[in-house]
């Protein structure tokens, strides 16, 4: 007999041996849709509100923000060709020093400025390299063949930086979407309905997100941001037996 790794731990079958059973069928979350929302205003820092509704959850592992952004020059003139300015790696978290989360209008992340380092390693760390080479390029992440290098323009820069560079040539607008690295929204539990939540995001400075070899100041133009959230109907008797549990317990 196999040693229980509990004494409390009930014995079970692996799924591999269950032949017989058929497979059941999901009526809890009845319909799922993606909500975009805008930021509260044009000015900075950029902050979202997600109203809590009365029958929708939110599936925070499927939400994604959505940033469109181009590098000018300090006076805001378009880039000129051969310009020696390019986006770091992960440029869309790389835009962002600092993102706060709330619930009901109260703080649940760390307030720290280490956000893009957080999301370059788990972007490093989390993925394989299917999804570095593909998927990943809708964050303007690509993975670097060569030690640190500030000059795209060079012919020995890697190749890495001169995609990076090429997108964003003469104040080309760049189109990112991707998760955030916020702990929330790691997470594969759905939040509950009636909760309002705020996300504030912090910009970083120009000289921190962009890499060049000269002395001049650039300003990286956020066009669009938005914030797309999935929201979920789930079932009557679902959110029923959750509202009653909510009088005896906390989630």
């Amino acid at each position: 007999m196999a040693t229980l790794i509990h004494q409390d731990s009930p014995i079970c079958v692996k799924s591999e041996l269950d032949l017989f059973s058929i497979p059941s069928t999901q009526a809890a979350i009845e319909f799922g849709k993606f909500v975009e929302y805008f930021p509260l205003s044009d000015g900075f820092p950029v902050e979202f509100h997600i109203s809590g509704s009365g029958d929708e959850y939110l599936d925070l592992a499927d939400s994604y923000i959505h940033v469109k952004a181009k590098i000018t020059k300090s006076d805001g003139a378009p880039l000129p060709d051969n310009e020696p300015v390019a986006p770091v790696n992960l440029f869309l978290h790389s835009l962002f020093s600092q993102v706060d989360v709330s619930l009901n209008d109260r703080i649940i992340s760390s307030a720290s400025n280490t956000y893009p380092y957080r999301a370059y390693l788990e972007t490093l760390l989390n993925y394989g390299e299917d999804a570095k080479k593909s998927l990943l390029s809708c964050e303007a992440f690509f993975k670097d063949d060569k030690p640190y290098q500030v000059d795209p323009v060079s012919e020995e820069a890697c190749e890495s930086l001169k995609k990076r560079y090429q997108l964003m040539a003469n104040s080309r607008t760049l189109d990112m979407i991707g998760q955030l690295h916020c702990d929330i929204f790691q997470q594969n539990r759905l939040m509950l309905n009636l909760v309002d939540m705020k996300i504030k995001m912090i910009r970083s400075k120009p000289n921190f997100c962009l890499l060049s070899t000269n002395n001049s100041e650039y300003n990286v133009v956020l066009e669009h941001t938005s914030l797309f959230v999935r929201k979920v109907k789930v079932s009557p008797g679902v959110s029923l037996g959750h509202a009653k549990a909510l009088e005896k317990t906390s989630a």
